[in-house]
């Protein structure tokens, strides 16, 4: 049973009401373009404003990149476990943090020429801030989306935000740069855009409370206990960590390959702008495939995809712009199929965690995956700066035949070892189509 536990709460969910069930789910899956405003900036400039904006040394950018990464994970870790253990209001986390949010990204773009330190500093302000926004607005989805095709669709709308998030990211953030001259007064602008739109859809989405019953407070080891005995989550971990860094592996590449192999410097940020493009049509596909055959039947799909896709594009030879294109808008279908099938499933696996333990673990679990998910990506930014050093690159020169090798292989048979990984992770998931509606029915 869910109630609105206060006034204030049940007037917020009479503003939810008159937008319609649907429609509050649209609101509250905004609040991701929002958030993808920051985090496409990092995935796709960040390392690359470290190597070529900061002159920082790639192996010194990789690890301030590594660095922040795992910072991130554990600061998602804690904010997990503070929302957990405390009871803290995920709305007012989200909206309390919009601000700082804000300003703590515009610090990070403005790191003064070679200060890998003050690098590191700004990162793990922002990515701590981030952490304590964003952990409780994902665990949110377990209370605004009740059923597993409702949770589909927030997770199909939170794709489709973010999607357009990041084709505006991959495009607006360089040309302003130009305009501009400074990452941070480009960084300022994305951020003027974000911070209100976060507070306004805190401010409109109720956020239901379980039933009046208070639910047990576990201690954070014995919530740890209760999620390490879940093997639905525990195995969505290990797959969406490989499907992750196979992400991450093949986007972060993308402007080294357009600048350095195929000489297109331009067609890097062209490139990145239509993966996103790419992902906006794809998502409702994967969304429909997750409601009608299930999320893990459209994980395989996905995945399957993402493994014929580069053997094409590797027999292909020595492709141009237009072919590398190609590969890149079909293998960013695929990757956001992976991505809405584990975020419709990791509710999931709280739901069929607690039918089996009786112990219901929630923002602890959201916290817990987002660690996993941030080592993972962690170790990627630490690879590309490590192989690219050890292939002799030397930032804005033109490269040997060793460097262009590693660029060219290291987006080709990286992400291709780890979705394999990500496959056998993704049939051993012990969720199918008609689990949680069984679960629930008995």
């Amino acid at each position: 049973m869910i109630r609105i536990s206060t006034r204030k709460s049940a007037m917020r969910a009479e503003r939810g009401d008159r937008a319609g069930p649907n429609g509050t789910l649209v609101i509250f899956s905004a609040g991701d373009f929002a958030f993808n405003l920051y985090w496409q900036a990092i995935s796709l400039y960040l390392l690359f404003y470290y190597i070529d904006a900061l002159a920082l040394p790639p192996a010194t950018a990789g690890l301030v990149f590594m660095i922040g990464a795992i910072w991130d994970g554990a600061a998602d870790f804690l904010a997990g476990a503070a929302a957990e253990r405390m009871r803290l209001s995920y709305r007012r986390l989200v909206g309390w943090g919009a601000l700082p949010l804000g300003l703590t990204f515009v610090a990070m773009f403005s790191v003064p020429t070679g200060a890998a330190a003050f690098a590191l500093a700004t990162q793990m302000m922002f990515r701590t801030v981030y952490a304590f926004t964003n952990i409780p607005y994902a665990a949110w989805t377990t209370r605004v989306a009740q059923t597993s095709r409702d949770r589909s669709l927030v997770a199909g709308l939170r794709m489709g935000f973010g999607s357009a998030a990041g084709a505006l990211v991959a495009l607006l953030l360089p040309w302003l740069v130009a305009r501009t001259g400074s990452y941070g007064v480009a960084s300022a602008i994305l951020a003027v855009v974000a911070v209100p739109l976060l507070a306004i859809m805190a401010w409109r989405v109720p956020e239901p409370t379980p039933s009046a019953a208070p639910a047990e407070r576990l201690a954070i080891w014995s919530g740890l206990a209760v999620l390490a005995r879940n093997r639905a989550f525990v195995v969505l971990n290990v797959a969406s960590a490989a499907g992750g860094a196979a992400t991450a592996l093949t986007s972060q590449s993308v402007l080294y390959f357009f600048r350095y192999v195929l000489q297109d410097a331009p067609g890097g940020p062209r490139a990145l702008a239509a993966m996103a493009v790419s992902s906006l049509v794809a998502v409702p596909l994967w969304t429909a495939l997750a409601r009608t055959r299930g999320a893990r039947t459209a994980w395989l799909g996905a995945g399957v995809l993402a493994l014929i896709v580069p053997a094409v594009f590797a027999l292909t030879g020595s492709p141009g712009s237009t072919a590398t294109a190609a590969f890149l808008l079909a293998m960013q279908a695929a990757f956001v199929g992976f991505a809405l099938a584990a975020w419709t499933l990791l509710p999931d696996t709280i739901d069929w965690g607690e039918a089996q333990s009786g112990k219901r673990v929630e923002a602890l679990a959201f916290g817990t995956y987002a660690l996993m998910q941030k080592i993972a990506l962690a170790g990627t930014g630490f690879a590309i700066g490590l192989i690219y050093q050890a292939n002799d690159f030397v930032a804005g020169a033109v490269q040997g035949p060793a460097s262009l090798y590693a660029i060219r292989w290291l987006m080709l048979a990286g992400p291709a070892l780890l979705i394999a990984a990500m496959l056998a992770a993704v049939l051993a998931i012990p969720l199918r189509r008609d689990t949680m509606a069984s679960l629930k029915r008995a």
